[in-house]
């Protein structure tokens, strides 16, 4: 039946996208729907990027920020469609800038603020345009984002995306895979518990359907940007979607935008962050990242993240990965999600020097306004 159906398939590609950077698009790449820019440099360190399509329109986003203030990591994973994660990517560094440099420094409560902020911005325009187009309002975004300035990394998240460190062990050439980021999704026995300490009165508050829990049975995250229709009353009604339409009163939000943030002092046995949304990690564990990273050169590394992750999906379905490459966007998320992979290697020279010095650098991937 597979080789019926791949014999079906469109061997056409559509661009994911278009990069938005401070500097020359040179750098970037195409590989039918994968896109990436190998190598780059930034305030901490030296970066790779990576994105591959799978759904008929992209739904990850993503950016890297970086001058004097330091080096801003942003992975946006969409859901429901573009629009949130497309909104996030345009606002949520703005709105983190805006803060901090009232504040004069970076703490975690700028970060904070920084998402309530952005969600607050996306909600009013989910109320704005609630008429003429009422899906916005089924339409959410994981976020994660890290930090790094002065020594210090930041690391904020709501949703399933995942941020991993690969640390050097000792004076061996072993590589350790420390996972820095908290994950806010209905399959995690924690969070089922979060939800329903927060609505004891509610039995069906997670739901096992379709062979995963699911927050009232609909959606797997418990956090986000967007998803109003999992927040507000008036959002919960026609003209949605009937299969998004809780049945009883909604009498309290029942996500919330409000990210976990770890704060870590670099290391100088820090060798590189992995930043990435959830599709690739249901693929590759974090040793098995952190790994492939330490083992390749710097140039073409998420490239590589991504690739392999698609080979783990191709032997899953018992398939030749040249042949899931031929298959194109839409039919594709039958295979795989969006996967959205940056990678910062950590330069202590430069994290020991400062910032001050650095030109301003902007980077996003697949962005299609």
């Amino acid at each position: 039946m597979l080789g019926s159906l791949m014999r079906l398939l469109s061997t056409c590609w559509c661009p994911p996208g278009r990069s938005s950077t401070g500097g020359d698009i040179d750098d970037d790449g195409q590989e039918g729907l994968l896109w990436f820019r190998d190598i780059g440099q930034c305030a901490g360190g030296d970066f790779s990027m990576a994105v591959v399509q799978a759904n008929q329109v992209l739904e990850d986003q993503s950016q890297i920020e970086s001058g004097p203030f330091g080096t801003f990591v942003g992975v946006y994973d969409g859901h429901g469609g573009p629009d949130a994660a497309r909104y996030v990517c345009d606002h949520l560094f703005r709105n983190f800038r805006e803060i901090s440099s009232v504040s004069g420094s970076v703490t975690s409560d700028e970060i904070r603020r920084a998402f309530l902020a952005t969600e607050e911005g996306f909600i009013a325009l989910v109320s704005q345009l609630w008429n003429s187009r009422p899906h916005l309002a089924t339409t959410g975004s994981c976020c994660l984002v890290g930090f790094i300035s002065q020594g210090t990394l930041f690391v904020a998240n709501i949703g399933d995306s995942r941020a991993v460190l690969g640390r050097k062990i000792g004076s061996t050439s072993g590589i350790a895979a420390i996972q820095l980021s908290t994950e806010h999704n209905a399959n995690v026995e924690a969070v089922r518990q979060e939800l329903k300490a927060q609505h004891p009165d509610d039995p069906q508050i997670v739901v096992f359907r379709h062979g995963v829990w699911r927050v009232k049975g609909i959606i797997q995250v418990s956090r986000s940007i967007g998803d109003a229709y999992m927040k507000f009353a008036q959002y919960n009604s026609e003209p949605i979607n009937e299969k998004f339409r809780i049945s009883e009163p909604l009498r309290m939000p029942i996500m919330t935008a409000n990210p976990a943030i770890l704060c870590h002092s670099i290391q100088t046995s820090d060798s590189f962050l992995i930043f990435a949304s959830d599709g690739l990690w249901e693929h590759l564990s974090n040793e098995k990242a952190v790994e492939i990273v330490h083992n390749h050169p710097h140039a073409g590394s998420a490239k590589k993240l991504i690739k392999a992750a698609l080979q783990e999906a191709a032997r899953k379905r018992e398939m030749r990965y040249a042949d899931l490459k031929r298959i194109d966007k839409k039919v594709r998320r039958h295979f795989h999600d969006d996967i959205t992979v940056i990678i910062i290697f950590l330069n202590h020279d430069l994290l020991a020097k400062g910032f001050a010095q650095m030109s301003t650098l902007s980077v996003r991937s697949a962005l299609e306004h």
